[in-house]
């Protein structure tokens, strides 16, 4: 009798040990993980921010499930310790309360996108649209500027090269301007992905064939805003003669307006869609990004206060003599830069200077973002450093950089590589909540363009004509910060948020080459060529597939 009894105890045992493994497994699965990959998504994918993550939980999850919630929010926040370099995890931790303020009465002052009007990229091709017909010579480009300016000068040569049947080599980046940077164009962007989406556009290779190495070649600058005619007749006319063609420059070598739809739709797949950053640029990009929704819904600062922007500019305001004089000599000594006498008084009063990091503090203040608003600064090193910053920082204690939210082994790769590191800050400005621009330049025009493409959160473009006469009469003591300031900043800027509208053209009066320069650059705002308007249900449809 004893033996079978024992043998029904064991078989009770094991029955037990199966169920409460079972129980276990199940419990297992059924908590939502995180689990974070720099690998998912390229950066043009619209990232889930953490508060849409959490609010959909709450929306869609029964109040049984309730504890889920908080088991997801504790996975995050071990997530974003693990993923974080160390000096930067106290932070984290101690700022996880901001997460909460998307689901605060601010959001819809603060946060909330514009409108998309109905507008949504539509790039592809007319019905007319044809394959590459047999290529007519060779075309090189000298690229020059800042990593923004070659964007928008290598896709003005994709079309370039698609008005003049010739094959496109693969652009060289500059190397000699002010940030003295040795990065070729694959350390920047995906060179294959590049040739590969553009192949039923025009033919890229990336060398000239052996035999034309050693060819004579034409190396021509082409005239700025050109228009159709110009390429097709007096550039076109030069395959004669030679098979090569060199552009020693590709900025703005093509005009804003009135070309074929194909040609401005194919300007834009090339921007938006072929000229995709280096896969180690994207993958260190998103984690940066991670990092910032980490602390909440952030905002991107493109804070153009740099040594090489202010002596360009000639702007000195609230800088020290010794300062001011500093950049009068790089000014002075740079021979590229044409305008040498510059009124900074005047440059200021016309709205043609940043803000500096103090405006800027005043600014958000009185748009209404609260102190604890993550701000993530994209620019190169600040003037004057830490003596500048101190105010904007008393502010908003939480600036951030990718400096601070990535470690020194992670952001080795991209030191000493102006272009690299400005990429990294494109591609944080890009996905952020709420980009502010300081001052209109390559990168604020290129940043707001791409997020009036891809339908992003806000863009602001700070009226710095305005807002000058405002901070003039705080110095004064004319006017001082609060409720009425508030209110003067907040109804300037109603209709300066990015949202859709029609690029702008030339200013009434200005000739010549000022007519040109005065309009809106293509890439600052691709509506109408780029962006169509739906109709309602396929505003619909396209929302549920989002």
């Amino acid at each position: 009798m004893q033996k079978p009894k024992l043998i029904s105890l064991v078989l009770l045992r094991k029955l037990l040990t199966a169920a409460i493994f079972s129980i276990a497994f199940v419990a297992l699965f059924s908590v939502p993980h995180i689990v974070p990959s720099s690998k998912d998504h390229k950066f043009n994918d619209k990232f889930p921010t953490r508060e849409s993550n959490l609010r959909s939980q709450e929306e869609h999850t029964p109040r049984s499930q309730a504890n889920t919630t908080v088991i997801l929010t504790k996975n995050l926040q071990s997530w974003t310790q693990e993923l974080a370099p160390p000096h930067l995890s106290k932070t984290l931790l101690h700022t996880s309360k901001l997460n909460g303020s998307k689901r605060d009465s601010n959001y819809e002052k603060l946060w909330k996108p514009p409108s998309n009007r109905g507008f949504l990229p539509c790039t592809k091709p007319t019905p007319n649209y044809t394959a590459p017909v047999e290529s007519r010579g060779y075309l090189l480009v000298h690229t020059n500027g800042g990593l923004n300016q070659m964007r928008s000068g290598i896709c003005d040569m994709v079309a370039v090269a698609r008005i003049l049947n010739a094959t496109l080599v693969i652009p060289e980046l500059d190397k000699r301007s002010f940030w003295q940077d040795t990065s070729n164009f694959s350390d920047v962007f995906d060179e294959e992905h590049f040739i590969d989406s553009l192949a039923n556009d025009v033919k890229i290779v990336k060398n000239l064939p052996n035999e034309l190495v050693n060819e004579t070649r034409m190396v021509k600058q082409f005239i700025s805003w050109s228009g159709m005619d110009y390429y097709e007749n007096e550039i076109a006319s030069l395959w004669e003669e030679y098979q090569v063609i060199r552009a020693s420059k590709s900025d703005s070598r093509l005009a804003n307006n009135h070309l074929p739809p194909d040609i401005q739709k194919l300007r834009c797949r090339a921007c938006y869609e072929a000229l995709r950053f280096s896969p180690h640029i994207e993958q260190i990009g998103k984690l940066l990004v991670e990092r910032m929704r980490s602390l909440g819904p952030y905002i991107a600062l493109h804070l153009r206060y740099e040594k090489d922007m202010l002596a360009f500019s000639g702007c000195t305001h609230d800088l020290s003599l010794d300062e001011a004089e500093e950049l009068r000599i790089i000014r002075e000594n740079t021979s590229y830069w044409k305008v040498k006498d510059i009124d900074p008084v005047e440059q200021r009063s016309r709205g043609f200077c940043p803000l500096t990091p103090k405006e800027v503090g005043i600014f958000l203040t009185a748009l209404g973002y609260p102190s604890n608003t993550p701000i993530y600064i994209a620019s190169g090193e600040i003037y004057g450093g830490e003596s500048h910053m101190a105010e904007l920082r008393s502010r908003y204690p939480l600036l951030m950089s990718k400096e601070k939210l990535a470690s020194v082994e992670e952001l080795e790769p991209f030191l000493n590589h102006a272009s690299q590191m400005a990429a990294l800050d494109y591609i944080v400005s890009i996905e952020s909540d709420v980009f502010i621009q300081s001052y209109s330049g390559n990168m604020a025009r290129a940043v707001e363009g791409h997020r009036r493409f891809l339908g992003r959160g806000r863009s602001i473009s700070p009226d710095r004509k305005a807002l000058v006469r405002l901070f003039d009469k705080l110095d004064q003591g004319t006017m001082t910060e609060g409720k009425k300031l508030s209110y003067r900043i907040i109804d300037l800027h109603r209709r300066r948020l990015g949202s859709p509208r029609k690029r702008k053209g030339p200013i009434s009066g200005t000739k010549g080459m000022d007519r040109f320069r005065s309009e809106e650059t293509f890439y600052a705002n691709p509506l109408p060529d780029c962006l169509c308007r739906t109709e309602p249900s396929l505003q619909n449809i396209s929302h549920i597939a989002q």
